[in-house]
C-alpha cells in the first residue's frame, strides 16, 4: 500500500470515514428506537446477566451514533476510529462465540437481533467477513487518520 502516491491516503482516508460513519449511524439508528429489542439482542449472546445486558443495549445505539457524528464530521478521528476498531473487535468475538456455543440468533447489528425463529439458519460467517472489512476501515483510519474536509484539519490549520 506505500506504493499509493503520497496525494492519494487523505481522500482514501476520507472515504474509509465516511464510510465507517454512515455504518455506525446506521446501525445506531436501527436500534435507537427499541432500546429494549437492543438489551433483548445483547442478551441473547449470553457473555452477562439481563440487567447487564439492559444498560449495555439502552447505551450502545448512543455509542454507535456519536461514533458516526465524530467520524462524520472528522472530529477526534483517529480516537474515533481506536473506539470503533475496539468495538468491532468485541463484537467479531460475541459472534464467534455464539457460533461456537451453538446459539442460533441474529448477531442484531443492523437490526433488533434475538433469537432467530424456527428454520431460519444463523449468518455468523458473513457477519464476521463484514465486520473485519469494517475493521479494517478502522485500521486504515488509525493508520492515515489525515482526512479531507475533516474538523481535524480545520483544527490543525491544514488547507
Amino acid at each position: 500500500m506505500e506504493t499509493l502516491r503520497p496525494a492519494a491516503w487523505p481522500w482514501i482516508s476520507t472515504a474509509a470515514r465516511l464510510g465507517l460513519a454512515a455504518v455506525w449511524l446506521v446501525a445506531g439508528g436501527l436500534k435507537v428506537g427499541d432500546l429494549a429489542a437492543s438489551a433483548r439482542a445483547v442478551n441473547a449472546y449470553q457473555l452477562m446477566s439481563y440487567d447487564t445486558a439492559k444498560v449495555v443495549g439502552a447505551v450502545q445505539p448512543f455509542l454507535e451514533i456519536t461514533l458516526g457524528l465524530l467520524l462524520l464530521a472528522g472530529l477526534a478521528v483517529r480516537l474515533t476510529a481506536g473506539i470503533s476498531a475496539l468495538l468491532m473487535v468485541t463484537f467479531i468475538g460475541g459472534i464467534v462465540w455464539a457460533w461456537s456455543q451453538g446459539l442460533q440468533i441474529d448477531c442484531g447489528c443492523f437490526s433488533s437481533g434475538g433469537e432467530l425463529a424456527a428454520g431460519k439458519d444463523t449468518a455468523y460467517g458473513v457477519d464476521i467477513l463484514r465486520d473485519l472489512g469494517f475493521l479494517a476501515l478502522s485500521g486504515i483510519l488509525l493508520w492515515r487518520p489525515r482526512t479531507r474536509f475533516s474538523l481535524d484539519g480545520v483544527l490543525m490549520g491544514e488547507r
